[in-house]
């Protein structure tokens, strides 16, 4: 750090902020300062910058900022010497005028050799013309200018979710952000920086908790911030700290009860959520009557975390436990209050549950089903129950293809979307699916129809977990077909990054399930059959539809680590079963490593060329007795040797030795293009020298299109 730069703080203290939006403001509030700083030439090398971001402050420090930034060397083409010069040969008005809005109008005088410190006025040809330049020496942004720009541009760019108006003191000014602001800090070392933002003048006062802090916090170095305000505000300004603080005492306390949080994923939202909500975290324990614990627990757990923000806890097998966890904004010596407070706020929550729970079980799914004729699904394509009708239809086609049973998956598919109509599920959305399960099996449907009811919306996202088995799958495939035919079929087709249906993720939830439960169902009988099941209401878009799911096959196989040449070998195909895609992968990036890979792809890229254009002269492709030279000969001998070896290997699934087998052509083929004129004068040699290349074209393509390899 040089002499002159030194820590830079800027702290904008505000009313709440929203919490869902708090960490990314905070992190735009940061970035936003120092990039502003960057172009103003102010950081000094190596700078780094802190993030601070709580309910009712943004904040950033900036640890090597200087007074001043370096002076740059300019050099400014101001105009055309003819306009320059007047007829005496002097500095012409215009001259003058344009010097003069640069402060440099003493320049003038000594036109056309004048020089005044580092400034002097050059004349050069730019190729066309002479012009006047100016050279010279810019003075650098000073730090006031410097950190007034960094505030103004940063929150004008920041990531507000909802502007919000309101008025400044003096009855008049109306300021817009995102929350009304009451202070400003702007430290550079020790020395308060003259700056303003939101009718705000900057100073070195910060301020603490709400209730159990310092209301004033003076700060005498921009480097002691975080010490200060933990010391005497009880406010811990970094968001990750915070977080931590809040992580380490969730896990004690669970721990002290024999519990644990579940998995981080499944509260890392909420953790974030509650860490933009408090400055200084104190973690409770708080509990319900066990009677609850009869209910479903995911309607316990989804009440707790969305409505109340508290962190649900549970035995190591996985089962609700009734204890929870909230987070204070209050250190108190005897807590009592907070917690008993919760607890009687937690407790109506989930009553209400208890009571939808088993309000929704006095009537059986079956008996919901006609009410779904009620709910419209899309105005093209009628009411959910038409489209229930139609999934049923389809499950049971499915379920006929991949073995399952027919009679279970079109009954799994008539009840899957009757939950949509239950109290449950009308007061917490998210438990569509989930709630089906539970009420299914209290109905005595079987095993298999209760798991399709939550089982058909999987895999909802990338990485979630497939259906389990037979019956869920294909009333999976059903759910997700219908859904792609019928959009497509009435042309509601994804534009560009918008995407309302979510028929990619529809699409790519095909891929993986026909994929990784390796069906060896080909993509054009389920798209058939999904067409079919509209009975002509929309237009068959098999065509459109299939383009659209290859498409996404290949970034899902992108997301694997292929290289686009190896997926578009694989894809390019059009592989009629997904199931042996992985492997017909491999086996491409296998045949790829090997020495003689270059040479066979290029010349598989030669031979498609050559068919490609015979095709389109029309030439005849036949087999006959006509071949004539021995490289020729040698070619159709090491082609025909290789064949049942290699179809073998084809038929056991052994895509990778099925393709390394070809690689004992090479010398055959490089021999056959180095001596044979393919397009001879004879007709019946040409033939057959065109049905040799198309023999060997068809077996070494078997598994994949080996052209795309070539460079």
């Amino acid at each position: 750090m040089s002499a002159a730069a030194k820590p830079l703080l800027i702290e904008l203290f505000t009313e709440e902020l929203p919490p869902k939006a708090l960490k990314k403001l905070g992190d735009a509030f940061a970035s936003g300062i120092e990039a502003s700083l960057r172009v103003d030439g102010l950081l000094a090398n190596g700078a780094t910058t802190v993030s601070f971001a709580t309910p009712r402050r943004l904040g950033a420090r900036v640890d090597a900022v200087l007074t001043e930034a370096p002076a740059k060397a300019i050099k400014e083409k101001l105009m055309p010497v003819a306009v320059a010069r007047d007829a005496a040969g002097n500095a012409s008005v215009a001259l003058r005028k344009k010097l003069a809005a640069l402060g440099r109008e003493a320049l003038a005088e000594g036109f056309p050799n004048a020089m005044l410190g580092s400034d002097k006025l050059l004349i050069e040809s730019d190729g066309k013309a002479e012009y006047v330049y100016l050279v010279g020496l810019a003075t650098g942004t000073t730090l006031a200018a410097g950190v007034q720009n960094a505030i103004e541009a940063t929150l004008a760019k920041l990531p507000i979710p909802k502007v919000m108006t309101y008025q400044l003191a003096d009855g008049e000014t109306d300021v817009n952000f995102v929350r009304p602001a009451h202070g400003l800090v702007a430290l550079h070392g020790d020395d308060v920086i003259a700056a303003k933002a939101l009718g705000l003048d900057a100073g070195r006062i910060a301020h603490g908790h709400r209730f159990q802090g310092a209301n004033n916090v003076e700060l005498d170095s921009a480097t002691r911030y975080e010490e200060l305000l933990r010391q005497y505000g009880k406010v811990e300004p970094v968001f990750a700290a915070r977080r931590d603080m809040i992580q380490a005492q969730l896990d004690n306390k669970a721990k002290s009860l024999g519990a644990n949080l579940g998995t981080p994923a499944s509260y890392a939202d909420l953790l974030d959520e509650v860490t933009s909500l408090v400055e200084w975290p104190t973690v409770y324990v708080c509990q319900f009557e066990p009677e609850f614990l009869a209910v479903p627990q995911e309607c316990l757990i989804l009440t707790m975390k969305t409505n109340q923000k508290y962190f649900p806890l549970f035995d190591d097998a996985g089962k609700l436990k009734n204890h929870f966890l909230i987070v204070s904004n209050m250190a108190l010596a005897d807590p009592k209050k907070v917690i008993e407070g919760n607890e009687r706020v937690v407790r109506p929550r989930l009553a209400d549950a208890r009571f939808f729970f088993e309000t929704d079980k006095k009537t059986k799914l079956a008996d919901r089903v006609p009410e779904l004729g009620k709910v419209v699904y899309h105005n093209k394509l009628g009411t959910q129950g038409e489209r229930i009708a139609r999934v049923a239809q389809l499950a049971g086609e499915i379920a006929g293809l991949i073995g399952a049973d027919r009679a279970r998956a079109e009954r799994a598919a008539t009840l899957a979307k009757a939950d949509l109509v239950t109290l449950m599920v009308g007061e917490f959305p998210e438990l569509q699916g989930t709630m089906g399960r539970y009420y299914a099996l209290n109905d005595g449907e079987p095993a298999d129809v209760a798991a399709a009811c939550a089982e058909h919306y999987q895999p909802r996202f990338a990485g979630d977990a497939l259906p389990s088995s037979g019956v869920p799958t294909a009333v999976a495939l059903a759910d997700k077909l219908e859904t792609l035919a019928g959009l497509f079929g009435i042309g509601q087709t994804p534009t560009g990054d918008k995407d309302p249906f979510a028929l990619r993720r529809h699409a790519l939830g095909v891929i993986r399930i026909l994929v990784e439960q390796k069906l060896t169902v080909p993509l054009a009988s389920l798209l058939n059959a999904a067409f079919e099941s509209f009975g002509g209401k929309v237009t068959d878009a098999s065509a459109e539809l299939s383009a659209f799911i290859y498409d996404r096959l290949r970034g899902f196989l992108k997301d694997a680590g292929a290289s686009t040449n190896e997926i578009e070998a694989v894809v390019a195909p059009l592989p009629a079963m997904f199931a042996t895609v992985p492997a017909q992968l491999v086996a491409v990036q296998a045949f790829a490593s090997l020495p003689e890979a270059a040479s066979l792809n290029a010349a598989n890229k030669r031979v498609a060329n050559i068919l490609k254009k015979a095709v389109e002269g029309g030439e005849a492709i036949a087999t006959s007795d006509a071949a004539q030279e021995p490289a020729e000969q040698a070619l159709r001998q090491a082609l025909d040797a290789v064949g049942p070896s290699a179809d073998a290997l084809y038929a056991n699934g052994d895509f990778t030795g099925y393709l390394k087998s070809f690689a004992a052509l090479k010398a055959p083929v490089d021999e056959f293009f180095d001596k044979v004129m393919v397009m001879a004068e004879d007709k019946a040699v040409r033939a057959n020298r065109l049905a040799l290349l198309r023999d060997l074209r068809d077996a070494m393509n078997k598994v994949a299109d080996l052209s795309k390899l070539a460079a």
